[in-house]
């Protein structure tokens, strides 16, 4: 289980099971050059992914949260090698994808999968959706028979009608685009699939109908998830594991019941206090948690604890030295010199908590 230290884990290891990981992700770095700007001579880097290591296994959901810019969904497509890492390892089912021939790795995608946020830009409009989910198939192999069984059938299970192949993406509701995204993700019969904020520009009474979708698939289908959100709300019913990220580090991981009710890093805790409560009573009387500013930019990063500028906690030490992802006592990981563990949904304190010192 995540935060584990028993013999064999280290500090910073993210694990979803005691089996053989289906992924294993270690010291992920990925950078982008900067080029330009005024008074700036040569080359500077953007590093959006610093180092994260995760464990996933099969038929589990790892949810990857956090702000915008924090890092999610460069590591999502650095695993299913949309993008190439700068360094570090991803191994999928013990194999090293960086170490594969192109001809290798073309053969070996049809084994993991990705659903992206936007589901009108990653269709075809000129295609129809036939023709779109025929791609994939032709190009690795498949029988044209086939081809159309399988697709038949993975309509049928998103609600989708066999009619609507002869149609157009502009033709369909966002919702609709979403789960026609999701059919040409299975269609190739993946173990694993990374959902890019797959709900993220739908209706709430849509998202809803979308994650019950992905459950009931998951479930018949035995696959594992790589879920992307900035929500902790929108995964909690959905994961397994969870993995806060800020800035480009993971800062917090654990099971489900880790994360959510016995939290221990500011920022999970800020996360955790903005997302909404359905029960009035709760809502009225639970923490505040206001962060001060905005997030330091990744061009240039805080010394020590990335999360210091905006943390209520910090003390000196927090710049001089960066904290470790360990299990403090607690059964899950923290990356917090000062970690303190609580349900920030249902505590009530004498006054609201929050800001940076």
């Amino acid at each position: 289980m995540t935060g584990s230290t028993s013999e064999g884990v280290l500090p910073g290891e993210v694990q979803t099971g005691s089996e053989t990981p289906l992924l294993r992700v270690r010291d992920l770095v990925k950078s982008f050059p900067v080029r330009g700007g005024v008074g700036r001579r040569g080359k500077s880097f953007v590093q959006a992914v610093a180092g994260v290591s995760f464990d996933l296994s099969r038929g589990e959901t790892l949810s990857l949260v956090g702000e915008s810019g924090c890092g999610k969904s460069t590591t999502a497509r650095c695993v299913v090698r949309i993008l190439d890492p700068t360094s570090g390892s991803v191994e999928f089912d013990g194999i090293d994808l960086n170490g594969l021939s192109a001809d290798d790795l073309r053969r070996s995608r049809r084994r993991f999968q990705m659903v992206f946020q936007d589901p009108q830009a990653s269709l075809n409009p000129r295609m129809t959706i036939g023709q779109t989910l025929s791609e994939p198939l032709h190009i690795h192999g498949v029988d044209p028979a086939e081809s159309r069984d399988r697709i038949r059938e993975l309509m049928s299970l998103v609600q989708l009608r066999d009619g609507d192949l002869d149609r157009y993406p502009h033709q369909f509701s966002g919702g609709q685009r979403q789960r026609i995204g999701i059919v040409r993700a299975l269609v190739l019969r993946p173990e694993l699939i990374a959902l890019d904020e797959p709900v993220s520009a739908l209706d709430v009474s849509i998202q809803a109908e979308i994650i019950r979708l992905l459950e009931r698939l998951r479930d018949q289908f035995g696959l594992a998830y790589l879920f992307i959100a900035h929500d902790l709300s929108v995964v909690r019913h959905l994961s397994d594991q969870v993995a806060v990220m800020y800035l480009g580090t993971i800062v917090e991981s654990g099971s489900n019941s880790d994360v959510y009710d016995n939290s221990a890093h500011p920022y999970t805790q800020a996360l955790l206090a903005a997302a909404p409560i359905p029960d009035p009573r709760i809502e009225r009387t639970r923490p505040r948690i206001v962060l001060a500013g905005d997030p330091p930019s990744p061009i240039n990063p805080p010394t020590g604890c990335r999360f210091r500028t905006r943390c209520w906690k910090a003390q000196p030490r927090c710049a001089e030295e960066e904290p470790v992802l360990a299990d403090p006592g607690i059964g899950h990981l923290v990356a917090c010199h000062y970690p303190e563990a609580s349900n920030v949904i249902t505590s009530r304190p004498d006054r609201p908590i929050g800001g940076a010192l």
